[in-house]
């Protein structure tokens, strides 16, 4: 277990695939810069620091995946999330690592 998943918790990947085959919403909570330079095929950009006035972006979503760089901030957004009553949240972890599960 690497260092992160043991901070973390070890990203499911079976729900993860599960989620993006139905669809999910892919958010990605690094800065705008961050996600200029690289993120994952349909996602949108929702810096962590802005979540909490951009709920309405997530009324109605099936399923939520949130990442970002390693998993931190994602965890915090997943968390925010559902305090804020939104269900069926999944921590993605890095960006890489959902990117990896979208192409397959």
């Amino acid at each position: 277990m690497g260092f992160f998943s043991a901070i973390f918790g070890k990203t499911d990947n079976s729900q993860l695939i599960e989620a993006i085959k139905e669809g999910a919403f892919l958010v990605d909570v690094r800065s705008p810069g961050e996600f200029a330079s690289g993120s994952v095929k349909g996602a949108v950009n929702i810096p962590l620091d802005r979540l909490q006035s951009q709920l309405v972006k997530f009324k109605a979503k099936k399923n939520i995946v949130v990442f970002c760089l390693s998993g931190g901030r994602s965890s915090q957004a997943k968390s925010i999330l559902e305090q804020n009553g939104f269900q069926n949240i999944i921590n993605g972890g890095g960006w890489q690592n959902v990117n990896q599960v979208v192409n397959g």
